[in-house]
């Protein structure tokens, strides 16, 4: 049974999303404690900040294709440097200490080869750090062939913990604070490619278990970042208005698409761009949340808090 997506109701409370600002192609988005957001502008090859007042600075120049990024609670902003949209990319994953200004390598190889394009990052609550890495760019420029999901231990060791044929290219990553579950978006652009979230259980040593299904795309685009709420509801960024090839079609219109861990589709926030990739929680609630959408940033309003709930964040 085809879904009529354009059909589902705002999440309760959300009045839709506006526009913050316009740049090149946006990713990556990330806020601070004090509510600032930092997101990457992979084309002109910078990570920009957007304040609570409004006011849009560079933060880093050059960026080494900055694409996914994500804090920890500790206040670390950690960077997925890519391989995509022109030469320069550091295909490694860093960490910038915003009080010292630290900027530093966690890693940038496995088993002697260099990482495909380091996509999307996310933090637990015990400090394992997960990461994605597929190849959505040159495929030439490949050293290995597994396009995988990483972990960094506490010890600083790197684990290769999900790779194929259990998935098809791993994109968006998601983990909950009790650091018990592991979502992934698995977005292939290939015919007959997957376009699914799946959960995995953790143990607690970050392994992860039982692969399970949570949503299926189906033949339209998938997802491509995602987030947590407070209330284990998951926001994925998916959906394209003109398919880019035979792979996909309109099935799926771009926006913001909540489900929940057993899998049902609760509701979209529509988006007005051709194509978006994804979100964070902000806000001084934590109630906000902010897409990168293209060349825009759109803030829109949802009814709970993300998942990591700074202290400033609060019911």
């Amino acid at each position: 049974m085809t879904t009529n997506y354009t059909s589902l109701p705002l999440p309760q409370g959300s009045a839709g999303a506006t526009i913050a600002t316009s740049l090149a192609f946006t990713e990556g988005p990330a806020v601070d404690v004090n509510g600032d957001l930092y997101f990457s502008d992979i084309l002109n090859n910078r990570i920009m900040r957007l304040t609570t007042t409004g006011e849009l600075s560079v933060f880093r120049e050059v960026s080494n294709r900055t694409n996914g990024q994500t804090f920890d609670q500790q206040g670390r902003l950690y960077h997925c440097e890519g391989s995509e949209f022109g030469p320069g990319g550091g295909r490694r994953v860093t960490r910038t200490t915003l009080a010292s200004g630290e900027y530093e390598v966690l890693t940038e190889s496995y088993d002697g080869a260099r990482y495909n394009s380091p996509n999307d990052i996310c933090v637990d609550g015990n400090g394992f750090i997960y990461f994605t890495d597929p190849c959505y760019g040159d495929r030439s420029t490949m050293e290995m062939q597994e396009e995988g999901v990483y972990r960094i231990n506490q010890d600083g060791t790197v684990t290769r913990i999900i790779q194929q044929p259990d998935i098809d290219r791993p994109n968006g990553i998601a983990v909950t604070q009790d650091s018990r579950h592991l979502y992934l978006i698995d977005s292939c652009p290939t015919l007959g490619g997957n376009r699914k979230v799946w959960h995995f259980d953790l143990d607690d040593l970050g392994n992860p278990s039982n692969q399970t299904l949570v949503y299926d795309f189906g033949e339209g685009r998938g997802g491509d970042g995602m987030r947590l709420d407070s209330e284990g509801n998951i926001y994925v960024a998916a959906g394209i208005m003109n398919p880019r090839g035979e792979h996909e079609t309109r099935e799926v219109p771009p926006g913001i698409y909540v489900i929940s861990p057993s899998g049902e589709l609760k509701s979209r926030i529509p988006i007005g761009e051709a194509v978006i990739t994804t979100l964070a929680f902000g806000g001084v609630d934590g109630k906000t949340i902010y897409v990168t959408a293209g060349k825009t940033i759109y803030p829109a309003r949802v009814p709970s808090p993300g998942q990591v709930s700074y202290p400033n964040w609060s019911e």
